[in-house]
């Protein structure tokens, strides 16, 4: 190129780039900018607030010393006050920061300044909340001491509610728990014990304070201990709050012994919204109610909802449509739940040549089949979407073996080489067809088991739980024989 061209060149370049300069095309974003102006203006507002608040206390703490000695608070006040002035030191330097970046204004800067504005909305935010709550806390034994009349007869209501308290109906409810269920008696015998401690707890308090509250039910305000007074009344009507629901927590304890359920994963979904990804699963929770510890005369019941799940928690999930994700049996508490995947419905079978209050193994055909009770088909048809087959013993006796070593049993259809049971599965792919993860899955073909040794035959056992790589585990081979009917269980074999 001539040097003529290349002058003209260079003056295009420079008129390039003051056109780009004054487009704006590289200032921090308008958003971002809008942003910091936004902040600073509520950084200010945050720090006079602080101000009126933390002088509003100084001045409480200054007047009434004796009364804010209990609970230490005239050290504990001034000490979260500290982090508070700290916290709103740290927002201002980085606004200072991001006066900074507003005043170069480049683009370049803006993961910076969106960062050093995250980081000055969190410390703004604590400090606002940590302050507010001093504040109304000094202001709650301000007001108690002010309106001392009311609270005095309070500590009366308060002290008859607990010393009258009839702990007979949870006793009963517990003593009847540790006859059905033994191995609860210690936990249970516990929590009871407890429970009974509150009402001991709060007659101590009313009893330390009795010479301060008679002097003021007498008007002899002269060199009351306020702050003892007022931590009985406190202490009084914290305990009369806490007792119900303590009493409603153990009785709602014993319950769940005497209930079954399952977590059933029926669906999966992702969605974007407001601008983040939201991720879902479909649980369908059946539960069996029964009366007593001897397992007869469940009620069973059903109910579907979509619950929101952490993206790792999604990616976990998604062999598992099909799957009972969560059993929980009777005898256990809520929060002692198996949390291992396995194929709805094996958790409920005996041990092979054993029966329980679920149903029994039945032998037809050359072998032995799981046979649901009667009473259970509603339990057995939502457990397995109204289409069970009944269950072979030497498939039983795999998911056992599976269980035994922590891993999850998905099972084996010896005609595909396909696991049987979860999103892969030729189970699942039949009798969970509606749901939309399995349908968009792509089938068995897509599943990251469908390895060489599955096609030939090989283990569709899947993984041990938390980890993403295959078990190995095989189960056991299917006999020669095979059952002599077909359907459900309701019209075989024998019944109780």
């Amino acid at each position: 190129m001539s040097r003529r061209g290349l002058e003209i060149l260079a003056v295009i370049l420079a008129f390039l780039i003051v056109v780009v300069l004054f487009a704006g095309l590289d200032n921090l974003p308008r958003t971002v900018r809008a942003d910091i102006t936004s902040e600073a203006q509520q950084l200010t507002q945050t720090q006079q607030q602080v101000a009126a608040m933390q002088s509003e206390v100084a001045g409480d703490l200054s007047r009434d010393p004796d009364l804010f000695r209990a609970h230490d608070m005239n050290t504990v006040f001034p000490s979260r006050l500290t982090i508070v002035a700290k916290e709103l030191d740290g927002a201002q330097r980085d606004r200072a920061a991001l006066d900074r970046l507003l005043k170069v204004n480049r683009r370049q800067d803006t993961p910076q300044a969106q960062r050093l504005l995250t980081e000055e909305r969190a410390l703004r935010s604590a400090a606002l909340n940590e302050a507010t709550a001093v504040d109304t806390e000094a202001r709650h034994w301000v007001d108690m001491k002010r309106n001392l009349p009311a609270e005095l007869k309070q500590m009366e209501a308060d002290h008859q509610t607990l010393a009258h308290w009839d702990f007979a109906p949870v006793t009963t409810v517990v003593t009847r728990a540790e006859t059905d269920w033994p191995q609860k008696k210690a936990d249970l015998d516990t929590r009871l014990t407890a429970l009974r401690a509150i009402p001991a707890d709060a007659e101590r308090s009313w009893q330390s304070s009795d010479a301060e509250r008679r002097k003021a039910e007498a008007g002899n305000l002269a060199g009351l201990d306020y702050g003892t007074l007022l931590t009985s009344a406190e202490t009084l009507h914290s305990d009369v709050t806490l007792l119900p629901v303590r009493t409603q927590e153990l009785d709602t304890l014993t319950g769940q012994l005497y209930t079954s359920w399952d977590k059933i994963l029926v669906d999966l979904r992702d969605r974007k919204s407001g601008g983040q990804r939201d991720y879902e699963e479909e649980i369908r929770q059946v539960t069996t109610k029964f009366p007593d510890a001897t397992g007869k005369d469940g009620t069973t019941s059903s109910s579907e909802d979509w619950v929101e799940v952490s993206r790792a928690s999604y990616k976990t999930a998604d062999q598992n449509i099909g799957m009972s994700v969560a059993h929980k049996p009777v005898g256990k508490y809520d929060d002692e739940a198996d949390s291992v995947p396995e194929p709805a419905g094996f958790a409920y079978m005996a041990p092979v040549g054993q029966r329980n209050q679920y149903g029994y193994w039945d032998h037809s055909g050359g072998g032995n089949f799981w046979v649901w009770y009667g009473q259970y088909a509603l339990l057995r048809d939502l457990l397995w979407g109204h289409s069970y087959r009944p269950i072979p013993s030497y498939e039983w006796e795999s998911y056992r073996t599976a269980r035994s070593s922590g891993q999850t049993y998905y099972g084996n259809d010896e005609a595909t080489g396909a696991p049987r049971y979860g999103t892969h599965g030729t189970f699942t792919q039949q009798h969970y067809s509606s749901s939309r993860y399995v349908r968009s899955s792509g089938g068995f073909g897509s599943s990251k088991y469908a390895s060489r040794s599955l096609r030939e035959g090989g283990s569709g056992s899947g993984m041990k739980f938390g980890s993403k790589s295959g078990s190995g585990f095989r189960p056991r081979s299917a006999p020669s024989f095979h059952p002599s009917f077909r359907g459900g269980g309701r019209s075989f074999g024998r019944h109780r």
